[in-house]
């Protein structure tokens, strides 16, 4: 058993393991291979083809970035919809809001959503608020034909290939944009910049988003089970600014409870290393 791991290749010549005690599911679902293991150093965290998702040692990382960015910005978000986000945790930091009115979550495949309730409740206990409405369907089809209008859309997909490819289209961003209102912020997981593979990909993902978006900015944190341990976010609007219309006094008053995310760090976030700003300015 001490010559258990798990491993994934975050490029060609790199690979990244994690000592495992056991694996407690494995399936092909209609879509993927859903998969969670046990580990001593992480905790239990879930992979999807191979690629690890979430593990409950760092996930807070990437669910309070992708949610309490955009929170800070619009405090007067009510609607909101989340494509993707199968493992509940986007939606438990969003619960923490009681100015939030209803939360739609798209995810395509319900394995998922039914795996992360059995096996990792610390993200799964998110779908228990009231507010959640937790529609199986595809994300892209799901905004595309949608009737409402949210104040933020997050879009927490997996990685530009198979059931998350179509989350990374102009055609996507676009409808995102319909489903926005005036005021709408556009949040997406905008891949690592370090190696190759992942930089072409987030700066196709760029490049689309400005063609549909006036207002495209990129922000990042730290965590260390994702590639190179560099991760960005994309922040994307009709008008409203990460920092300019930021609010760190009122974001503060709520007395939001949060292990990775505050205020000094937002601002901090934006501002970027020299080698992905050049890697960004290619698409501007």
């Amino acid at each position: 058993m001490d010559d258990l791991w798990y491993s994934e290749y975050h490029s060609p010549n790199v690979r990244f393991s994690i000592r495992v005690t056991q694996q407690l599911h494995h399936e092909h679902s209609d879509y993927q291979t859903v998969s969670v293991y046990d580990s001593p150093e992480f905790g239990r965290f879930l992979t999807l083809d191979g690629v690890l998702m979430l593990t409950e040692r760092d996930e807070f990382i990437y669910h309070e970035m992708i949610v309490h960015v955009p929170m800070a910005v619009n405090p007067d978000i009510r609607d909101v919809l989340v494509i993707g986000a199968g493992d509940g945790g986007v939606a438990r930091e969003l619960g923490k809001y009681p100015g939030i009115r209803h939360i739609d979550i798209a995810e395509i495949d319900r394995r998922v959503t039914e795996v992360c309730r059995e096996y990792l409740p610390q993200t799964a206990c998110g779908f228990d608020d009231p507010r959640v409405e937790l529609h199986i369907e595809d994300g892209l089809k799901y905004v595309r034909h949608t009737r409402k209008t949210y104040d933020l859309i997050i879009v927490d997909s997996t990685d530009p290939s198979g059931p998350g490819e179509v989350l990374f289209t102009r055609e996507f961003y676009g409808s995102c944009f319909g489903a926005l209102n005036d005021r709408g912020i556009l949040i997406n997981q905008h891949e690592s910049p370090f190696y190759a593979t992942d930089a072409q990909a987030m700066q196709s993902a760029h490049k689309r988003i400005l063609s549909v978006f006036p207002v495209s900015r990129v922000y990042q944190a730290h965590i260390p089970t994702y590639p190179s341990g560099h991760w960005l976010f994309g922040f994307s609007s009709k008008g409203l600014t990460p920092l300019g219309d930021m609010d760190p006094l009122a974001w503060n008053r709520l007395g939001i409870q949060t292990r990775y995310y505050n205020t000094n760090l937002h601002c901090g976030a934006f501002y970027l290393p020299n080698y992905v700003e050049e890697l960004l300015k290619r698409d501007e």
